[in-house]
């Protein structure tokens, strides 16, 4: 069998091309650390190393997100926390005003200061974020959640909580349930005297004692004073029917009708009422107003008393609502905690993906790169060698 120079030269040389493109890849395979450059290395395992990589810039757009909310909420809460400083300031305000000591001049002072203190608390009720978003703006607002009135404070955001997700928590509380939402009395039933009434009664915020006997009607209890003996009567002025006629009054003792206790001070004048009525929904804001007003007006010791009375049962009222809502943000700040972990983990987990599919082992590669270096050398040598193969290079 004859094999020409030429062929042998050929053979040679597509050996040295093949050594040669393959040292090529294996040196850029360790220069980069990837096993996979291009997806025509391997297709399959540069697809799934593109899904791991759109996967983890989703949890990193998550994540961003997620701290601005993160900023938010804690900004939220240490909001709730000040306004909760400022309301228990004006309930040991209104609490002083009643001391028997104090002059009108006092008391107008008393209510001038729970007036400076509603509003620093109408302040933070419009705090915004660092980006200028509203805390406390509900499902949305354009400006400033709450407008500060001649008829009082009114809410002007969408009333509303976002949920929290998987990934994500909502940047704003919902601002009416926190300050729009207070129960007036005592959150089921509200008690005043009439605006007539010149004797010195006053009566506590009341209680119910037998739930299941309500009614939810309007009741009216009118004091009637014969020979120096105070008796009442109780009309449903709901329906109009008499409830009780003729009681007697002491002072101190519950009166008690449709489940609902009432305890009464002082001493009614003839014709004086007390009228109760079924709970509402006030805000904050228009608690601490009517506390201003009555404190820093009303002259008698029993009007006093029972505005003061009734001032702090819808504080405290209002306190149980931020601390909820204060509740409720510490809770979201937990949940963000959690919800970074499982980002974290997920990121880690998607990040071994990506590496065993694409990245190269560099002992391995290193040891294959030697190989092929080897090879590549042997081939030069063995090309050089060929060269020599000529019948010239042995005429004379």
């Amino acid at each position: 069998m004859r094999i020409a120079t030429a062929n042998t030269y050929d053979n040679a040389l597509e050996q040295l091309y093949k050594r040669q493109s393959e040292l090529s890849v294996q040196q850029e395979r360790v220069s980069t650390g990837q096993r996979v450059n291009r997806p025509s290395d391997d297709p399959a395992a540069a697809a799934q190393a593109e899904r791991a990589m759109t996967r983890l810039t989703r949890i990193d757009v998550d994540q961003r997100a997620l701290e601005s909310q993160r900023a938010a909420l804690a900004t939220a809460e240490s909001a709730l926390g000040e306004a909760t400083g400022l309301v228990q300031g004006a309930r040991d305000l209104a609490i002083s005003a009643v001391n028997g000591a104090y002059s009108a001049r006092d008391r107008t002072t008393v209510a001038n200061q729970i007036a400076n203190l509603r509003d620093q608390l109408f302040a933070l009720s419009n705090r915004t974020d660092s980006n200028g978003v509203s805390l406390f703006g509900g499902l949305g607002s354009s400006g400033a959640p709450f407008a500060d009135t001649t008829p009082g404070v009114s809410f002007q955001a969408t009333a509303g909580q976002r949920a929290a997700t998987a990934t994500a928590l909502p940047g704003a509380m919902d601002g009416q349930a926190i300050w729009m939402e207070v129960p007036t009395g005592n959150g089921v039933f509200k008690v005043s005297l009439g605006a007539g009434n010149t004797g010195t009664a006053w009566t506590d915020a009341g209680s119910v004692v037998t739930p299941s006997a309500q009614t939810g009607d309007s009741f009216s209890v009118t004091f009637s004073v014969v020979g120096g003996v105070t008796t009442y009567d109780i009309v449903d002025t709901s329906t109009a029917a008499t409830v009780a006629a003729g009681q007697p009054f002491v002072d101190g003792a519950p009166i008690q009708f449709d489940g609902l206790s009432v305890i009464v001070h002082g001493a009614p004048a003839s014709g004086d009422t007390v009228a109760v009525a079924p709970s509402v929904q006030t805000n904050i804001f228009k608690v601490l107003d009517d506390a201003i007003a009555n404190i820093g007006n009303t002259s008698s010791d029993n009007k006093l008393a029972q505005s003061v009375t009734l001032a702090l049962v819808e504080i405290d009222a209002s306190l149980e609502r931020l601390q909820s809502a204060r509740s409720q943000a510490g809770d979201w700040l937990n949940r963000a905690d959690t919800i970074t972990n499982t980002q974290s983990a997920r990121s880690l987990s998607l990040e071994s993906d990506r590496s065993r599919a694409v990245d190269l082992d560099m002992a391995k590669g290193i040891s294959d790169f030697n190989k092929f270096q080897t090879g590549y050398q042997a081939a030069l040598q063995s090309y050089a060698q060929i060269q020599k193969l000529s019948l010239f290079n042995f005429i004379n």
